[in-house]
């Protein structure tokens, strides 16, 4: 007789959660090993940076117009989200569990960039679209050519885009007055219910 035994497999371990909102006033670190879900705006403000690593997923969750879900680097902030091809940084919907496709737009805001650099526009600073006026985080544009926002290397953008009225939506990618020392390179905008990268001067 012959007895054998078999062991249960070990459970894939499921990545930590976090909540994420509000205004990130330090230097912040979002880690591949952690699912970061947005709710509502989150805004990178003057003197922060940032720093996402390789391989993170951010979440967002749902909202339209003026509530919609969105990350905004505010004048004067940073963000360096520096992924990589095999690991690129990933921005989607917290409805995006492999069953969406290109189909389905516009579930949260999109990533918005606000430089110093300069503008067309008459008034300068002036207001970014898609951002009300009364929050007090959506100026753009001044004299700095060389600004610097940091960077945004190999980050995919999904289902974003969310209209606030005619002519006045949020884009996968908004760039207002960003400048020549900001690097953005190896974009993907998918599913964007507007357009997928737009540029106010800079």
């Amino acid at each position: 007789m012959v007895l054998t035994s078999c062991k249960k497999p070990e459970p894939t371990p499921q990545p930590e959660e976090k909540i994420v909102t509000g205004l990130i006033t330090e230097d912040t670190y979002w880690y591949a090993d952690t699912v970061y879900e947005m709710a509502g705006k989150v805004v990178v403000k003057e003197g922060a940076t940032l720093f996402i690593e390789a391989g993170t997923t951010i979440k967002s969750r749902d909202g339209q117009g003026s509530l919609s879900t969105a990350l905004i680097v505010a004048q004067g902030g940073k963000i360096e989200a520096v992924g990589t091809a095999d690991a690129p940084i990933v921005f989607t919907s917290i409805y995006d569990e492999g069953q969406l496709d290109e189909g389905d737009q516009g579930l949260w805001g999109g990533v918005v960039i606000l430089g110093y650099a300069p503008i067309s526009a008459d008034a300068v600073p002036s207001l970014i679209e898609g951002i009300p006026a009364n929050l007090g985080y959506g100026e753009y544009g001044g004299s700095n050519i060389h600004d610097n926002s940091g960077v945004l290397k190999y980050v995919s953008i999904r289902h974003a885009g969310t209209l606030l009225g005619d002519g006045n939506e949020l884009n996968g990618l908004t760039l207002g007055g960003v400048g020549s020392g900001t690097v953005i390179d190896q974009i993907e905008v998918v599913g964007n219910l507007d357009d997928g990268i737009e540029f106010f001067g800079g």
